[in-house]
């Protein structure tokens, strides 16, 4: 079944989708929700909704106002929420009306036809995304519209389901006081049942499991982490505040010779420090020109030896810095850095906030068009964050003119990814200029409590996970958590060696050689996760304790690693050893393991 959740301004188009198994039981009713993942649409939490189908359990999705799909502005045409493309003249305004939910507009950027036609006579070829270009700031909504699917579940599994009176209609027989709920998903998904947790008015969440959650920390959550002996100088930033931070120093720390070794290490050099184009290197000359990288770091190979120890001081675990060579050679951090930005700022397509656009470009980097059955593809494969689909992140401040966004000149001639927009970007996060103030009101509407509401819960986060760093999130809400709950939490973490953000890229051995044999899949914790905190909440089965999950890499060759077996993979400890238990002390300091 599948309904949209809509304000009535067009802006707010969020797709509910519930899924009942053939196998769901009246008799033990449960739901899981599965909220998408990073900007995707509804589908982009699937793998956490097979968990709920093969349980027997309902499960409850939402786009939470993201999505894959984008307003072509040159031709202005908008995805349906079927996935259905149609003229925007022929939908029937900024948001369309009609007997079936089809007939809405997934998503229209909201320019007035004068609006358009200017935009397209100055920037051809471009598409608003919707999590971006919404104007609306989805993030702070993720735990309402979390709330909202598990409330379209009932609604699904009452019309299945629900009792029937002498007139043959259903009765609201399955409620929250009847029906076990567990809040879960994965990264910006994750993040969303956390604060569907802790915004749960109405008793409609019972439960949490959630890994590598997205959690935006208040400025002044008064918590500390420890790893080891060693207090961790920098923690709890907004995922705006380390991504733009990201952005400026990837592409020159992958040039680092410590990471020479490091999954599409090598391969990052050979692409991005080209002698006739050295992309990588002058991002280094420019950052030490700016001041940003010291004077005394003369040389490329000491310079990104720097921007890698300045990303480390500012919060990635030292395990996680091998990742940042593919990170960067995949454009994670500026595609995310811009997307959240225009969002928290409430910016319109129509401001190009920072130069920034997103377009179809050529081998050469300059815009094009997009193949149609790309286009209409996207509402199912794209991840609403370009690069996605051939569509990808552009500057049209570029002193060649428009171009990808990693091919940029800047005003000197020196090719240096574009390092002018980075700064743009941070500032946003640091300056005090009016863009600046509006995307910082946006971060603090976006930021949680740690009130779980004593709702037993378990976090899983890989320690080596690079996009997400372990000491912005969930090790610092943990903290938090305890510090706001005190006895009555009942929050377990699970932070596991070895593991990352992307299980995906596991399974591309001859793309990305190196995470195979490195780094064990995350999701199968999850899954443990959901499992203990279904059998805790239906027998009272204890939580597993907070720990540090020892896996075990494949190792062999990268590329070629040998098979996965329950040994990479070890289940959490019921009685963790003393050196893999994490703690909370001083009420406010979360003590994580070597």
């Amino acid at each position: 079944m599948v309904g949209v959740l809509d304000d009535g301004s067009g802006k707010q188009t969020v797709t509910l989708m519930a899924q009942v198994p053939s196998t769901f039981d009246p008799r033990n009713p449960c739901i899981v929700t599965a909220t998408s993942s990073g900007s995707r649409g509804v589908y982009g939490a699937i793998s956490t909704g097979e968990w709920g189908l093969k349980r027997g359990c309902a499960v409850a999705y939402t786009d939470k106002g993201t999505g894959g799909a984008p307003h072509d502005l040159q031709n202005d045409t908008v995805p349906m929420v079927d996935g259905t493309r149609k003229r925007a003249a022929d939908t029937g305004g900024h948001f369309a009306t009609g007997p079936h939910f089809w007939d809405l507009v997934s998503f229209n950027a909201g320019l007035s036809a004068a609006e358009l036609t200017a935009f397209n006579t100055a920037t051809p070829n471009r598409f608003a995304f919707k999590h971006a270009h919404s104007g609306r700031n989805p993030e702070k909504d993720w735990g309402q519209f979390t709330l909202a699917a598990v409330r379209f579940a009932l609604y699904a599994v009452n019309q299945q389901f629900g009792d029937v009176n002498d007139k043959g209609e259903r009765l609201v027989t399955f409620t929250p006081n009847n029906t076990l709920v567990i809040a879960s998903s994965v990264s910006n998904g994750g993040g969303a049942a956390i604060a569907a947790a802790e915004q749960d008015a109405d008793g409609l969440i019972d439960g949490v499991a959630v890994s590598e959650p997205a959690i935006e920390l208040p400025a002044n959550a008064g918590v500390a982490v420890q790893r080891g002996s060693a207090r961790v100088a920098t923690v709890g930033r907004n995922l705006i505040d380390f991504t733009t931070y990201a952005n400026l120093y990837q592409a020159c720390a992958s040039l680092a010779p410590s990471l020479a070794g490091a999954p599409f290490g090598a391969a990052f050099a050979g692409l991005y420090n080209l002698p006739a184009l050295p992309i990588a290197a002058s991002r280094c000359t420019a950052l030490r020109q700016e001041g940003l990288l010291s004077a005394a770091a003369s040389t490329t190979a000491q310079q990104a030896e720097e921007a890698l120890l300045r990303l480390r001081d500012y919060g990635w675990e030292p395990e996680s810095l091998a990742l940042t060579p593919s990170h960067a050679a995949f454009e994670i951090a500026p595609a995310v850095a811009v997307t959240f930005a225009n969002a928290l700022a409430r910016a319109r397509v129509s401001d190009h906030l920072c130069g920034f656009s997103f377009a179809a470009t050529a081998a050469d980097g300059s815009v094009t068009t997009l193949a149609p059955a790309a286009l209409a593809a996207m509402f199912a494969t794209g991840n609403g964050v370009p690069p996605s689909a051939g569509v990808n992140l552009v500057n049209n401040r570029a002193a060649q003119g428009p171009v990808r966004d990693f091919l940029s000149l800047a005003a000197n001639g020196l090719p240096d990814w574009n390092l002018d927009g980075a700064l743009c970007l941070r500032d946003l996060v640091t300056g005090s200029g009016a863009a600046a103030q509006r995307l910082q009101a946006g971060m603090r509407e976006t930021q949680r409590s740690g009130n779980l509401q004593g709702k037993p819960a378990i976090i899983v986060h890989g320690r080596d996970d690079a996009l997400l760093p372990v000491n912005h999130t969930s090790r610092p809400y943990y903290a938090l958590n305890k510090k706001v709950e005190g006895a009555a939490s009942k929050l377990s973490y699970l932070e596991v060696a070895n593991a990352q953000h992307f299980d995906g890229f596991i399974g591309l051995p001859a793309v990305l050689p190196g995470y195979d044999s490195r780094y064990v899949p995350l999701h199968v914790y999850l899954n443990h996760a959901l499992d203990a905190v279904y059998d805790h909440l239906k027998n009272g089965k204890p939580l597993p304790p907070s720990q540090v999950v020892r896996t075990v890499p494949r190792g062999g060759t990268a590329g070629q690693a040998p098979a996965i077996t329950a040994a990479n993979v070890p289940l959490p400890a019921a009685v963790p050893a003393a050196a893999d238990r994490i703690s909370v002390t001083g009420g406010d300091t979360v003590v994580i393991p070597d």
